[in-house]
């Protein structure tokens, strides 16, 4: 299964590890990427502490663990390539819309994959 489908029918918890650039870490829950027709996966994200790190630490890992008994999921390796702020590209890939949203900034950053490995081992 390719990640565009993978991610569109597995369902799970993802959290997006990154680090500024005096290495001071920072890892929050984040919904699943989009994978976008280039192969980039796209996250979107208000202007908060991760979005800060990835201005001047440009890598990250997503980190993806499945619905369901055991540890299935994966880890992924990804490299920031570029951002757009407040588009219609974003605004369309919005899975929800929340009611207490005040007119914050949000932004869709797409990243390349450098790696992906399975979420327990060192895989192939």
């Amino acid at each position: 299964m390719d990640l565009k489908d993978y991610f569109e029918n597995t369902k799970g918890v993802g959290v997006l590890a990154t680090a500024d650039s005096d290495g001071k870490v920072d890892a929050a829950v984040y919904a699943r990427p989009h994978v976008m027709g280039d192969g980039t996966l796209a996250v979107i994200m208000r202007d908060r502490l991760t979005h800060h790190n990835l201005q001047s630490n440009p890598h990250a890992t997503y980190l993806f663990i499945e619905e369901g008994p055991g540890y299935k999921g994966k880890r992924l390796f990804i490299t920031k390539v570029r951002e757009e702020q407040d588009t219609e590209l974003l605004n369309s890939l919005r899975r929800r819309q929340y009611l207490d949203e005040k007119d914050e900034a949000k932004f869709l950053v797409f990243f390349k994959l450098d790696k992906e490995l399975p979420l327990i081992g060192a895989g192939k």
